[in-house]
């Protein structure tokens, strides 16, 4: 059978080709380890992708911002139809409709046990926590693509368990592979809850998640910040506060218009390492976010920290931003006693929890993020329209299920 996939072909690049049809071993590749090449997975299955999402975490490797290596087949959210079973499977069957978790986990070494399934010690030989067509985590193929593997599935895949009722819902339940719980993460990390006061930094896919994420746990104040007016324009469509950086640099100033006082109870960084300082769009400034945060959340608040950080970044502004070693007024966090909750989403957490919301109609997240659906051949062009700062979320439908 042939398959085609997402391939990142260089700096500001991304093109469709045809890519290997995947089996039950981990072949060498880019960005494969060498000791992850030959790894056996009859522990996994085969999908065909029902559809896949392009995720602002895909748009650092395609800038260049990242050590992705060229050939590299991208896509880490995925939603799929089981067509193939390993021999080790025994709780799957083909014609399953299941969720991917975008962290690859192995459900038996410790941190997996204790559901912190984002630093999987046993997927990926060089550091803790795998995912799917991601630098530095473990070579896994993407999923941006018409078929893929998926290891260890008994443990990793969430399988829907009515498949016309998920196909109704189905922009909405692709959201379960990454943004909606990553965002959801955010807020708990937060500490967010019945009538607290929250400041979502960015209003990309992964911010409009958390902020939505932030009204299902009873916030009764979720302001978001932005430097696009069309983003924070989508932020309000569902009933949020928002605040524009580019026309108005003091985040304190705008929330005390809102709220009366300058500061919030929490905070959430959906930016990360990317971050403009506030009233340009040009200017990098990768700590403005974490400094910011850490001035408008009250003495002893939390900040959830999803947005992502890297260890190398070669187009960083400062050779310090390059190794990930940032101006972060962490004395001033210290002084107000914040508390920091840093790292990936551990999907499986929340995932389960977060569908059933979805089935009964109490999250509405393709909505929230604007869900788009497109083809993959229009990948590439969703790259372009994305990293311009498009207020959709791409989805991508490789066989056509969709339309």
């Amino acid at each position: 059978m042939t398959n085609r996939g997402v391939v990142y072909t260089g700096p500001g690049s991304v093109e469709v080709r045809d890519i290997s049809f995947p089996d039950l071993v981990l072949r060498e590749g880019p960005g494969v380890p060498k000791s992850n090449v030959g790894r056996k997975c009859e522990h996994g299955v085969i999908l065909k992708v029902l559809v896949t999402n392009i995720c602002g975490s895909d748009q650092h490797m395609v800038r260049g911002r990242t050590t992705a290596p060229e050939g590299l087949v991208l896509g880490h959210e995925i939603t799929g139809e089981v067509i193939e079973v390993g021999r080790d499977v025994e709780f799957l069957e083909k014609g399953d409709l299941v969720s991917v978790p975008f962290n690859v986990a192995c459900g038996r070494c410790i941190t997996c046990r204790r559901q912190d399934t984002h630093i999987c010690l046993n997927v990926n030989p060089e550091r803790p926590g795998g995912a799917y067509g991601y630098v530095d985590m473990g070579g896994w193929v993407g999923g941006q693509s018409e078929y893929v593997m998926v290891p260890y599935a008994d443990f990793n895949l969430l399988k829907f368990p009515d498949k016309d009722q998920a196909m109704e819902k189905i922009l909405d339940l692709t959201m379960l592979s990454d943004i909606f719980p990553t965002g959801y993460h955010g807020a708990v990390s937060a500490g967010v809850g019945v009538g607290s006061t929250v400041y979502v930094a960015g209003a990309g896919p992964v911010g409009l998640a958390a902020a939505h994420a932030c009204q299902l746990l009873g916030a009764s104040v979720v302001i978001v910040g932005d430097l696009k007016e069309e983003r924070l324009a989508q932020a309000r469509s569902f009933g949020c506060e928002t605040i524009n950086l580019m026309d108005h640099d003091d985040a304190g100033e705008q929330i005390e218009q809102i709220l009366g006082i300058p500061e919030v109870d929490c905070a959430i960084d959906a930016v990360g390492f990317e971050a403009y300082q506030h009233g340009t769009d040009h200017e990098e400034s990768p700590a403005v976010v974490l400094n910011t945060m850490m001035d408008v959340v009250q003495a002893g608040g939390s900040l959830g920290i999803p947005g992502l950080y890297v260890t190398e970044d070669p187009g960083a502004v400062d050779d310090a931003a390059k190794i990930g070693s940032l101006s972060i007024r962490l004395g001033l966090g210290w002084a107000k006693a914040h508390h920091f909750v840093t790292g990936q989403s551990p999907t499986m957490k929340y995932h389960r929890d977060l569908m059933k919301a979805i089935l009964s109609g109490k999250a509405t997240i393709a909505e929230v993020v604007n869900a788009t659906v497109i083809s993959l051949d229009e990948a590439p062009q969703g790259y372009k329209d994305f990293d311009q700062g498009a207020s959709k979320k791409y989805v991508i439908d490789p066989h056509g299920a969709l339309t």
